[in-house]
């Protein structure tokens, strides 16, 4: 099955004439997703590698039957985006754009809920399930087909983790860039939740960064509600103390949001934390291997 994304998505490229959407757009094409089409204000008519461009959501959803967008716009036009996506009837939103107004997108993420979407990002990688559809901006060529899924802040680890996963004979189900600004989509326990219900997905490895408490909440809930085997790794262990630094939602007050913080939190809920992306990956074929 996957999740988020799959054989069934039917993708709509927000900004898909500008530089960014013109390049990932016909890139995500070309994997196989099903790319129908793109919006773009006053463009409608053009075509971009033979998808073709409309004036607005509305009106590519019901030519095309869009039922997933990916949003490439610049960051002033990206909240009323989101809003468009959703009020279109669009089920599942990849906002990639970034440096998105927290207070703004703090009312675009209640209306998301409210209308029963999903969305990740903004300030993320996308999804990919591999062999499926590839909804963003991950290297799908570094992945490959299997049953880890794979949620992180982190786009860079992410791509990592996934490498090193793959280079030792294991694959991924589905894997979800949530985004590291302050307020985003969807939480690691959102994710967490719909990879414990798909049936594809036999474990999971979270990512996750100093900075806020998500991945504490996140623990809380594996040891609560998660049946299958959840293995970690935080970014942030070498993080200089008091210096900035990382994505906006990195932000430590005391001990709270450190590394260490997060790694006690997880462990103490059964969860397997390794200490580099090798370690992670071991950490899964070794359990893989135990049975």
């Amino acid at each position: 099955m996957a999740i988020l994304v799959d054989s069934e998505t039917r993708l709509v490229v927000q900004g898909l004439t500008g530089s960014e959407g013109s390049f990932h757009g016909p890139r995500n094409k070309a994997y196989g997703t099903q790319v129908v089409a793109g919006v773009t204000p006053g463009k409608g008519g053009q075509e971009v590698d033979g998808i073709p461009v409309f004036d607005g959501v509305a009106e590519a959803v019901a030519e095309t039957g869009a039922n997933t967008s990916m949003i490439f716009v610049p960051a002033r036009f990206a909240i009323d985006a989101i809003y468009e996506a959703v009020d279109a009837g669009i089920h599942t939103i990849a906002c990639i754009s970034e440096g998105l107004p927290a207070h703004e997108m703090l009312g675009a993420y209640w209306h998301v809920r409210g209308e029963g979407a999903r969305m990740i990002g903004p300030n993320c990688p996308g999804a990919l399930s591999p062999g499926k559809a590839n909804v963003g901006i991950i290297p799908a060529e570094v992945f490959a087909e299997g049953s880890v899924g794979l949620v992180s802040r982190s786009g860079t680890l992410t791509y990592q983790i996934g490498h090193e996963l793959a280079q030792r004979g294991l694959g991924n189900s589905t894997i979800v860039g949530i985004g590291g600004d302050p307020v985003v989509g969807s939480s690691f326990v959102d994710v967490l939740a719909l990879f414990e219900a798909d049936p594809e997905t036999e474990s999971v490895v979270m990512v996750g960064e100093i900075g806020g408490e998500e991945e504490e909440k996140a623990a809380r809930y594996i040891e609560r509600e998660m049946s299958k085997p959840v293995f970690a790794y935080i970014a942030g262990f070498t993080a200089p103390p008091g210096k900035t630094m990382g994505h906006a939602g990195a932000i430590i007050s005391g001990s709270s949001g450190t590394a260490q913080a997060k790694k006690d939190a997880l462990e103490a809920c059964g969860v397997r934390v390794g200490t580099t992306p090798t370690e992670v990956a071991e950490l899964v074929v070794a359990a893989a291997a135990s049975g």
